[in-house]
This record gives C-alpha cells, structure tokens and sequence, in this order.
C-alpha cells in the first residue's frame, strides 16, 4: 500500500475512533442548569441537575463561596439524584442588598432559603452542607425535621471543640466590632486569608487551582461585600451558641449522618467531625487528605462516599463507592 493511501487510511480510522467516542459519551453535565427565583423580592439563583422525580439533595455552600463549590459534584451524582444548589442572598449571583435594606443574619438567611425549598416544592430531602451551609441547614431542620431524610456533612461545624485557634480572634470581633474590624479582615477577607482557607496545611499545594481563592476574593472585594460580609460574620456568634441546641435535635432525632471532613482546615478541626458522634453513634466519619473544601482536592472521593451513602439510603446497590485508602481514612466506631 503507497503512503498516501495508508495515510488516508488512518486518517479514516482515526475519524471513525473519534466519532464512535463522541457517539458513546454520555456526560451527565447534560441535565446541569442555572436558574432564578423571586423569594422577598429577592433574586435566588441555584444551579439544578438530574431527573426531577428521582431523590433530592439540597447543596448548601459555605463562605466565601456561592453554589458553584459544588460544580464539580454535581455531573458525578446527577445520573441517579435530583440536585438543587441555591445561592444565599449576598452571595455568587443571587442578589446582594446593602445591610440597610436586609438584614444579614443566619436565621434569616435560613429563612429566605426555606421559603425558597417551598417555591420549589422540596419537601423531602438530604441536605449536604459546607461550612455556612451548616448554620443555614441546623435552622432549616429544626424548623422542617420532617423535610430531612438525612444529612451529608463536610467540614461544618455544630461543637466548640471544632473552633481552630483562628477563631480567638473572630471572637474579639464580635466583642468589639468596631474596634476589631481591621483586624477581621485580615484574619478572615484577606487575600491571604482566602488563599489558606483553601490551602490549609496541605502537603499537596499543586492540587489546588489558584482561581479558586482569587475568584473568591474577587468576590470579597465587590461593591457592598465588606459591608456585608462582616455584619453576616457578627451574627455568626449566634451559630455558636446554638450548638447545645443543634446537639440536642441530633440526639434526640438520630439521623442518619454522612460527615466528611478534610483535616487540613485552618479553621475547623478534626475534633469537631469526631463530635457528631457523641450525638449520633451511628454517624458514619471519613478523614479526608483534603482542606476546608474537600471537594478541591478530594472529589472522587466524596462522590463516591456520597454515592455509596444515599444509594444505602435509598436501600439500593452503590455504585462507583470504591474509595482510595491513600485519600480518605475510615474512622470505625
């Protein structure tokens, strides 16, 4: 056979490979879409994906993110679960009112996403919370514990003993706003401080995408986002002391519990993942190589641990569970 006719040749094959690939691929990325909701006359947005009719879980993000933390989850659990993430008002593109037209605080930000799950017709769902999302979902679970199938959590936070040091002083902040802000701001808006909350004490810097952090931090430094930012974070000591009575519904409901926790987080420690357990013995607890957010450098791994959960769940065979030991640590009761 002469060169050109081989060539041509190939090149045929290599056309039909490319063509037979495209045919068999099947991205579940294709069920992904972005929407907005009037709730108070508030613009929401979340991101929604999977068959509508199949088992809802409902992604609450954490700080400084938006709903998009959980875009690299979603394509890997939208073939068999119904995925709605919305953004809180102030963050990512929901709208972001000045402290003088809303009022910044997590029980009303809880209560805004509530009123959201009703617009949606969400009445039973897992909720997967990160961080803020915890705040968000204890309030939207005591006030709705009939809505709540179960709880997925990663690296939020419901004890004391979770509190890194960082938060000696957040804690002066909210003692002395005034006095404390410059000070907050560098401990907690900086662009430092963005970069570590990703980073964390991680051996394995080179899996992170800077992109990450300078998103947030562009997001930080938008018109009226310090403004807000810190009045929200004022009313985070409310989240503290609401932990007694966060524990209490855990024990006295005993959920079923999914926690997650990447041990590199600056501000959350392994301490407080192991704490859901004296409420609930049954949680299930996995030590993830991984930071405040896991899903940077573990998402394979928390797909296939979410995966394995609400498939038992659903009482159904788990598919793609297997998990590497090298990545995530099992903690046995």
């Amino acid at each position: 056979m002469s060169i050109p006719a081989t060539l041509a040749l190939s090149a045929a094959l290599a056309c039909a490979t490319v063509q037979a690939s495209a045919h068999d691929l099947r991205s579940s990325r294709r069920s992904i879409s972005y929407h907005t909701v009037d709730i108070r006359g508030l613009k929401v947005f979340y991101r929604e994906a999977g068959p509508a009719d199949a088992p809802t879980v409902l992604l609450l993000h954490g700080f400084p993110s938006s709903s998009r933390m959980w875009e690299p989850l979603l394509p890997l659990l939208a073939d068999r679960y119904h995925l709605i993430a919305p953004d809180y008002p102030g963050f990512g593109n929901s709208s972001a009112p000045s402290p003088s037209d809303f009022t910044y605080t997590f029980d009303n930000i809880a209560g805004v996403i509530g009123e959201f799950a009703n617009r949606l017709g969400l009445t039973s769902y897992v909720l997967l919370m990160q961080d803020y999302g915890g705040p968000v979902g204890f309030r939207m679970a005591l006030d709705h514990p009939e809505r709540v199938r179960a709880m997925i959590i990663q690296n939020a936070v419901a004890h004391e003993q979770g509190l890194s040091p960082l938060w000696e002083a957040r804690r002066r902040y909210w003692a002395d706003p005034a006095g404390e802000l410059e000070a907050l701001k560098a401990n907690f808006t900086s662009l430092e401080a963005t970069r570590q909350r990703h980073l964390g004490s991680s051996p394995h810097p080179e899996r992170y995408d800077p992109d990450a952090w300078r998103d947030e931090y562009a997001f930080l430094t938008r018109p009226g986002q310090p403004e807000i930012q810190t009045t929200l974070f004022l009313d985070y000591r409310t989240n503290v002391a609401s932990y007694p009575r966060w524990q209490d519904w855990l024990r006295k409901r005993q959920p079923q519990i999914l926690v997650m926790w990447g041990k590199y987080d600056p501000s959350f420690t392994v301490a407080g993942a192991r704490a859901f357990r004296d409420d609930v013995p049954t949680a299930e607890l996995h030590i993830l190589e991984a930071g405040h957010f896991a899903l940077d450098e573990a998402t394979d791994e928390i797909a296939a641990l979410v995966r394995d959960f609400l498939a038992r769940l659903e009482g159904q065979k788990g598919l793609n569970t297997t998990v590497r030991p090298a990545i995530q640590t099992t903690e046995p009761r």
